[in-house]
């Protein structure tokens, strides 16, 4: 079993090398295991649209019978629908079968107990638990790694309407706003258009047909080259906003009526200011990657900004703390406990902005007007030769700048200026350093960059990637 599929929120690996037949079998009946142990009953299993989705899910919910854990079977389905599943059936966890926006090459696995996804310690032990496992010739555990064993049931239920239904009402717009929709051929391809269409909007569909394949272009919509086709068709047929979906619909990607890509922290910035039109004084929560702008403009709006790690699962257990409502990523992931479950849903988060163009009759565009424009850099990874080297090099970034700069150290360091800041912190999923830099010019901007990637090279061997 290749360990490196196990990641600080999911599992997630090249199919089949990776995630081979034994290896899914190993990992669901260390997850059944731990259900078990905590007394719990039922699950509910989804997949996403990858051409070996449905193989790694019979095998999986196989798996889980075997320690005696029902499971519903939701079909194929987007991460957000999975979680729904959570709020909406009488179960006591889920499995999410997806690898998200990676190519199509890979798959993986969400895992989730009560209403949210694990992380940390808990895929720690999934890993070990699988690990320890010896499987016999008719794939039950046998020896010292012997598991929970039982004859769990499976019934297959769809709650896609059900879904539709929720956010149909939820919102309903005075006048039908133009929306281009870009699902990548992904899971939002099943049923994203219903839902816009369903609240009111005129939609123009791009790339809806479902295809494992992701044959126009990678199913990630925070990078410009995925969203080009989208940005032309706004500015064509004069739409008023697009909006792209990842390959499991949990991070969306927003292009104005101008055909720019708006990022995902200046995002949240338009969700967190007309949140904070109604709820004064409400925690809004942003990981270290955002621009400074964020900060300042929900401190404007009367709004507490609260900076904190990167990671969709890291942001929703401190959004629950703070009883924040509303947290977001720079990468398009954007959690709403405002009038949703606190969760990551990009067709929910395309409600709302449509909402709000409705609401405040603005170009998309103006939503932003008045933001500070500052000059930042896309995300740059910078690989090491091991993780110890990725975390040698990163201590010793904390420990230089903690004595020569202001920092921020909550999640890696973020080294502050007057005029711009400088991020370094160590992969969670990679033997590498992310790196990321913001100037109030692009002079500035470009000083921090090179300033700080120059000190990395003192402090060990790294190759400085390619932006993204």
């Amino acid at each position: 079993m290749n360990s490196s599929i196990f990641r600080e929120y999911d599992i997630r690996g090249l199919h089949p090398q990776d995630l081979t037949p034994d290896t899914v079998r190993r990992i669901a009946m260390a997850f059944g295991s731990v259900l078990k142990e905590r007394g719990l009953k039922r699950i509910s299993v989804g997949g996403d649209v990858r051409l070996h989705t449905n193989e790694i899910k019979a095998g999986f919910i196989a798996g889980v019978n075997a320690t005696g854990i029902d499971v519903i079977d939701i079909g194929i389905i987007t991460s957000p629908l999975c979680y729904f599943s959570a709020f909406h059936l009488d179960i006591d966890g889920f499995a999410m079968i997806t690898a998200s926006h990676n190519p199509k090459e890979y798959n993986g696995l969400k895992l989730g107990i009560g209403k949210t996804t694990i992380f940390g310690a808990d895929i720690v032990d999934i890993k070990e638990r699988a690990a320890r496992l010896v499987l016999g010739s008719h794939g039950e555990a046998v020896g010292a790694g012997a598991v929970a064993s039982g004859a769990g049931k499976v019934e297959s239920r769809d709650i896609t309407e059900d879904y539709i239904k929720y956010l149909e009402s939820k919102f309903k717009l005075s006048k039908r706003i133009k929306l281009v929709l870009d699902p990548a051929n992904a899971t939002g391809a099943l049923f994203a258009k219903k839902v816009y269409e369903r609240i009111g909007a005129e939609v123009i569909a791009i790339n809806d047909t479902v295809d494992g394949r992701f044959p126009n272009h990678h199913p990630d919509p925070t990078i410009w080259e995925n969203v080009v086709e989208l940005s032309e068709k706004v500015k064509a047929t004069g739409a008023a906003i697009g909006i792209g979906l990842d390959g499991d619909s949990d991070r969306i990607g927003v292009i104005d009526e101008k055909g720019a890509l708006i990022p995902g922290d200046l995002l949240t910035l338009i969700y967190a200011k007309d949140i904070l039109e109604k709820d004064k004084g409400a925690k809004i929560i942003y990981e270290v990657k955002s621009s400074m702008a964020l900060e300042q403009e929900i401190t404007k709006a009367g709004g507490r900004p609260i900076m904190w790690k990167v990671g969709h699962s890291l942001l929703k257990k401190k959004m629950s703390e703070e009883k924040a409502p509303l947290a977001g990523e720079v990468s398009g992931h954007i959690f709403f406990a405002d009038r949703y479950f606190g969760y990551d849903d990009a067709i929910y988060a395309g409600c709302r902005i449509l909402e709000i163009l409705d609401k405040t009759g603005k170009a998309t565009s103006a939503l932003l007007e008045g933001v500070p424009k500052y000059f930042n850099t896309p995300e740059i990874r910078c690989e090491c030769k091991d993780d110890e080297e990725k975390f040698r090099i990163a201590q010793k970034a904390i420990e230089y700048y903690s004595k020569t700069a202001k920092v921020i150290d909550i999640d890696g360091v973020r080294i502050l200026f007057t005029d711009g800041w400088g991020l370094v912190r160590a992969s969670n999923t990679q033997p590498s350093l992310v790196t990321r830099f913001e100037g109030t010019t692009q002079k500035r901007c470009d000083e921090i960059r090179e300033s700080i990637l120059g000190k990395l090279q003192e402090f060990g061997e790294i190759k400085i990637g390619s932006s993204h």
